[in-house]
């Protein structure tokens, strides 16, 4: 998931051209695994709440809240990623085609940035 929110960043940003020039690639690439390690943490720590809480469920519960709990938190870290790094708002851009925002069109509108 970590490797997905950074791919969606990096295109946002270069479909936009905001932030995509060579220190903005850096600033990418430096956080690359930054950003798989934070989403594997998050994945582990939220397994093991998930686990903790479900000593006593039945199977059904113990099994589904464990995967539940990491979907929605890397889902979540994913997000707020692509937030904050992909969208630089009120960054320049150059393709012409997003608007100042840096928000590309593509961008389902129910999903808030």
């Amino acid at each position: 998931m970590g490797c997905v929110a950074w791919s969606l960043t990096v295109w946002a940003r270069a479909y936009c051209d905001a932030g995509y020039d060579a220190g903005g690639r850096f600033e990418l690439n430096f956080l690359l695994p930054l950003v798989v390690g934070v989403e594997a943490l998050v994945g582990l720590v939220a397994r093991a709440i998930g686990r903790q809480l479900v000593l006593r469920a039945p199977t059904a519960v113990r099994v589904s809240l464990p995967t539940l709990l990491v979907v929605v938190a890397t889902v979540c870290l994913a997000w707020w990623f692509f937030a904050t790094r992909g969208t630089l708002d009120g960054y320049p851009g150059d393709s012409g085609l997003c608007p100042v925002s840096n928000v590309p069109p593509q961008w389902p509108d129910w999903i808030p940035v």
